[in-house]
């Protein structure tokens, strides 16, 4: 049965990709010998063709001085018209991505995205200079959590909570928990009574790969603007599938998704929130573990995770960090593990004087 949602379409067209690299796999691979790899030598002149190329083609900005925003990668997308998605800069983006190919041999093409990323960590790094580093906070999660489920509506809290408490909330900027992180500081300031209005709204579209996804969340920012308080979103075009969500003010979108990956969780030196997540968040734990356990920047951040039984029976990755703890493999990890919303808000704001 074919979608009838532009998003669901994509998101199925994704899938039909990892099917057809799973049968890939199985064939005998063509194996290619050379003798000599040659890196053509690209002159100034010719780095500027290539950011013209992509400008006259309206594709990534190589030289961006400002970071995107809902209303610069939602370009062309008209509410009520879900399949406008299919127009807007964002995807356009995303396909001229999967044409050149994920993992794109063509130098110039490489070139042309290791720019745009430059510049997009250039401009974060500004913008996050004039915050205190240890109020900058992330939450991870997957991606699939619906609008409707109870944890999305206490990663908001949380969210909303830490926001107004001048903390500044990170996360991967896309669906699921990471729009719930950038809901609850898009509502911050406003009352349970709007919260729940909002929440309301969203629920008509539990799950991002459904027709009114996107439409809910521009209904909501409509109906509550927000001036005053922002959200920082790093989202990929490696995982273009997943649309990125409306309500962070600020978004880092890169080609590159090792040094989002990593930089992500590098800027979150207020500490992190671990909710309920698979393969990605489970990558994202050990990885701050091992920034942690070195004191890459200095110190270590919090790391807290959300959901006892979750963490200790369904993925029982505490127990073993834990276990790794005691046994001293693992050094200066500074864990939590709570269902609690003023567990969280106090070790944070805890951490955060304490290293003042």
């Amino acid at each position: 049965m074919m979608a009838d949602n532009y998003l669901e379409k994509q998101y199925e067209q994704y899938q039909a990709r990892k099917v057809a690299w799973e049968k890939s796999k199985q064939r005998k691979p063509q194996v290619k010998r050379t003798t000599k790899y040659e890196v053509p030598y690209l002159e100034v002149e010719a780095i500027n063709t290539l950011i013209g190329i992509a400008q006259e083609k309206q594709l990534a900005d190589l030289r961006r001085t400002q970071l995107y925003t809902p209303e610069s990668l939602y370009e062309g997308y008209r509410i009520g018209e879900p399949e406008s998605y299919a127009n807007c800069y964002d995807n356009r983006v995303y396909q001229y991505y999967l044409k050149k190919g994920k993992d794109c041999k063509d130098v110039r093409e490489t070139l042309a995205r290791t720019l745009h990323d430059h510049a997009i960590t250039h401009t974060m790094h500004e913008m996050l200079a004039t915050y205190d580093e240890r109020r900058i906070v992330g939450i991870m999660g997957g991606h699939g959590l619906l609008r409707t489920d109870k944890a999305y509506r206490q990663i908001v809290h949380i969210s909303k909570r830490l926001t107004e408490m001048e903390f500044l909330l990170i996360s991967g900027g896309g669906p699921g928990a990471m729009e719930a992180t950038h809901l609850g500081a898009w509502m911050a300031g406003r009352t349970k009574e709007e919260l729940d209005e909002a929440l309301k709204i969203l629920e008509k579209a539990p799950s991002f790969k459904e027709r009114e996804w996107l439409d809910t969340a521009f209904q909501v920012r409509e109906r509550f603007p927000q001036e005053h308080y922002i959200s920082l979103g790093v989202p990929t075009w490696l995982y273009g599938h997943e649309p990125a969500t409306p309500f962070a003010t600020h978004i880092a979108k890169y080609f590159e998704n090792a040094l989002r990956e990593d930089g992500l969780l590098t800027i979150a030196k207020g500490g992190l929130i671990y909710s309920p997540g698979s393969a990605g968040t489970l990558q994202e734990i050990f990885q701050e573990a091992v920034q942690n356990h070195y004191l890459s920047f200095g110190y270590a951040s919090p790391m807290i995770f959300l959901g006892e039984k979750y963490w200790t029976q369904e993925m029982p990755v505490f127990c073993l960090l834990e276990h790794l703890v005691k046994k001293g493999k693992y050094k200066n990890l500074l864990l939590t593990l709570t269902n609690d919303e003023d567990c969280i808000v106090d070790t944070l704001e805890r951490f955060s004087n304490t290293h003042a």
